[in-house]
């Protein structure tokens, strides 16, 4: 005797909602999830990402798919970079019949360098984020957002003292609208190359004298290191839009110096 036929489970979340009230943002957060991660040499790089996948919700509907975000996110083959972040977001907003939406991607990424002097290897690490996001105001935008701890020689204290200068390691961030053609890699050379000197994992006595006599050579405040970041970001074209910020965890103080520069080269 056959089994009678299962009737459909109810689908609840797509049953119509009365109470007139559109939800901005719904959807996953912190999923912990393996990535693969485009670089600027050959090869991708393999991290662990925490994701954020959202969408908007229309007023009428009372409630999004959650398992199509993980469905979506485990599918993905694609290395990650800002060209197939923009495919991501394409799926999902098809695939849950949205208009708006967000992805944000936050993971360690690392790059092998060599020592300035002895050109012994090691590796630096640097926290990235990858957000894309479409907007009924602005469309799709994806931002690309680079911590990058370099070092800062003080100007003032080289100044007035008769020797040595006090210095102390910084945070550059970098949060920049790009195009396709920008990637981790350059965002974190251009914040490094506009330190009073970038860092290694590893150096020999020969490279601490080059780091030392470098910063010295190169002394920056705090306002130095952003405006110069900036008016590296304003002459780059994949550049849109951007936000830089320096802390520098002071060695004479029990407190942080800190500057945030922003600007939208498309405002009106």
């Amino acid at each position: 005797m056959n089994a009678p036929d299962k009737l459909p489970l109810p689908d609840t979340q797509s049953i119509a909602d009365a109470r007139g009230i559109a939800i901005t943002r719904v959807g996953i957060k912190g999923v912990l999830h393996p990535l693969r991660v485009r670089t600027a040499a050959a090869g991708d790089q393999h991290t662990v990402a925490q994701v954020d996948m959202y969408v908007g919700l229309p007023e009428h509907v009372k409630g999004t798919h959650m398992s199509r975000f993980i469905e979506i996110l485990q599918a993905c083959d694609d290395a990650i970079d800002v060209a197939s972040l923009r495919r991501l977001m394409h799926v999902m907003l098809e695939r849950l019949h949205a208009a708006s939406g967000s992805i944000e991607l936050r993971f360690p990424y690392f790059i092998r360098k060599r020592a300035p002097v002895s050109g012994v290897e090691s590796t630096m690490d640097y926290r990235v984020t990858y957000r894309a996001a479409v907007t009924a105001a602005h469309g799709y935008r994806a931002t690309l957002k680079v911590v990058v701890p370099v070092t800062s020689l003080c100007p003032c204290s080289k100044e007035i003292s008769d020797y040595g200068a006090h210095n102390q390691r910084s945070h550059i961030t970098i949060s920049a609208s790009v195009t396709d053609g920008m990637g981790i890699d350059d965002l974190i050379a251009i914040a490094e190359e506009e330190a009073s000197c970038e860092l290694w994992g590893l150096l020999k006595r020969s490279d601490e004298k080059y780091v030392t006599e470098r910063a010295y050579d190169n002394p920056k405040f705090v306002e130095d290191l952003v405006r110069d970041v900036a008016l590296r970001l304003n002459r780059d074209q994949r550049v849109r839009s951007y936000v830089v910020e320096s802390e520098n965890f002071e060695s004479i103080h029990n407190h942080s110096a800190y500057a945030l520069v922003e600007h939208d080269k498309e405002a009106v």
